[in-house]
């Protein structure tokens, strides 16, 4: 599954944790500060030196350790799974089924 991360970079503080959980290395600390002085992160475009040179997994692992809870992802449906039951107020919890 393809994804992409958006970084709010005018909120983040450049603490370095999203870029130590990438499995990727797609992030890095931004070489320019923000308006409040910051050094914030940033993503690594595929292909860099340095990256896995692999699209962002959409794993989310930046976006659980970061603690301003800036960081939003993105998830590429592939196509292969299809919500049949959505969850409403007193509904059966959520089923999926592969499509055929």
């Amino acid at each position: 599954m393809a994804g992409k991360i958006i970084i709010d970079a005018e909120r983040c503080k450049g603490c370095g944790l999203c870029v130590a959980v990438c499995p990727k290395n797609g992030i890095i600390i931004s070489k320019t500060s923000n308006k409040n002085g910051y050094f914030p992160a940033e993503h690594v475009p595929s292909g860099v030196e340095g990256s896995d040179n692999s699209e962002c997994t959409g794993c989310a692992m930046c976006a659980i350790v970061c603690p301003e809870a800036i960081i939003k992802v993105l998830q590429e449906d592939s196509g292969k799974v299809e919500i049949i039951i959505e969850p409403g107020e007193g509904s059966k919890p959520k089923q999926i089924e592969e499509k055929k």
